[in-house]
């Protein structure tokens, strides 16, 4: 009990915790592409960034497609075309992910045990953080104008508590 003085209080709302995965994604990304354009940065930093990244995106990242995909879709498909139109592109747009994604994964898994190959492995990095940047920043922004806003709208607190207990089990 002591533990959790001065931590916030674990958001209760499915779109909440969405959202917090999304500033999460945001952040990794922006420490990839700090990675990349790293110079002269000592070897323990870049393997614990590298690795940092890795994890993130070989294992929180796949949950939060999953969340979305399993948890979300399901309970708002069907209800709106336009709607059913969105729901399509980020099941599309979690495929397309998947290149720039083995690309960074490929890169940071070798700099987290190697990172004196930093200078033959930032371009990759660089790379691979500016296409999933590029993905992420319209794939984000409609779930966060369109997709999100219908869980609101759509779905009572009953449906909005089953979705968090399903995102809380996936990481349990």
């Amino acid at each position: 009990m002591l533990a959790n003085l001065g931590k916030p209080a674990a958001p209760e709302d499915a779109v909440a915790l969405l959202l917090e995965c999304h500033g999460r994604i945001r952040s990794f990304l922006d420490l990839a592409r700090r990675l990349g354009a790293a110079q002269d940065v000592p070897a323990d930093v870049v393997a614990d960034a590298a690795g940092r990244v890795h994890r993130y995106f070989s294992l929180a990242l796949p949950l939060h497609a999953r969340d979305e995909e399993e948890s979300v879709l399901p309970r708002i498909a069907g209800r709106e075309p336009a709607l059913d139109r969105e729901l399509e592109a980020m099941r599309r747009e979690h495929a397309e992910h998947q290149e720039p994604l083995r690309r960074l994964l490929g890169a940071s898994v070798v700099l987290a045990s190697s990172p004196s190959r930093l200078p033959d492995l930032a371009p990759a990095v660089a790379e691979a953080a500016r296409d999933l940047s590029r993905h992420f920043e319209v794939h984000l922004a409609r779930e966060e104008s369109v997709i999100f806003p219908a869980v609101r709208r759509l779905l009572g607190p009953a449906a909005d508590a089953e979705i968090v207990a399903e995102l809380r089990a996936r990481r349990t």
